[in-house]
Formats: structure tokens, sequence, C-alpha cells
């Protein structure tokens, strides 16, 4: 009985950790790459060329409830002011990826 346990558990453990995707790190570079082509022409290094205090930098984002995967999600998705929306040039997986890749940007300070 026990080894059928020690089995099962076994299996559990080799299906858990073969069939999970991959840590966010593929995601955030992923989202680097989407970045660099649609958003840093406007966004570069985290900054805003429009207007400059709606920038991505932490405390921006921080202000305007904007530090979270689904806030910024949601803004690349609709857009919003002088934002344009990118549902229609972005899959919802590379949307994930760029919010990500902007949190953890805003986190390091963009450098």
């Amino acid at each position: 009985m026990l080894k059928i346990l020690a089995l099962v558990c076994l299996i559990l453990l080799l299906s858990t950790t073969t069939f999970t995707l991959p840590a966010s790190a593929s995601d955030t570079a992923n989202g680097a790459e989407i970045f660099s082509v649609h958003c840093a022409g406007c966004h570069i290094n985290g900054s805003n060329i429009i207007r400059r205090g709606k920038n991505l930098k932490k405390p921006a984002l921080k202000k305007y409830n904007m530090d979270s995967i689904e806030a910024i999600t949601a803004i690349v998705t609709n857009g919003k002011s002088n934002m344009s929306a990118y549902k229609d040039r972005l899959t919802e997986q590379q949307i994930q990826d760029v919010a990500a890749y902007v949190l953890e940007q805003a986190a390091k300070d963009w450098r």
C-alpha cells in the first residue's frame, strides 16, 4: 500500500512539473520585444512623450491605479485618451506579456 501511495505521489509530482508553463521570465522577455515594437515610440524607458506625468514609472502607475497586471492589460487592450487600443493588433497573451514587462521594469525603475 505504501509503495502504491509513493508511486501515485511521484506520478503527480512529475505531471505537475512536466506540464506547467514556464515562469514569467519568458513572458517578460516576450513583453520586452513587443514593448520595443509597439510601445517604446511613446514610452521609451518608461517615459511618456505625450503627457509627462502619465508615464510608466512606479509612482505614476501607483498614483493612477495602474500598478497591476489587470489595470495595464485593460488600458493596453482598450486604450484611453491619447493611448491607442491594441486589442486588434496584439493577442491577449501578448498584452499580458507587455503588462508583466511594464510592471517588472517599473519595479527596477526602468534600468
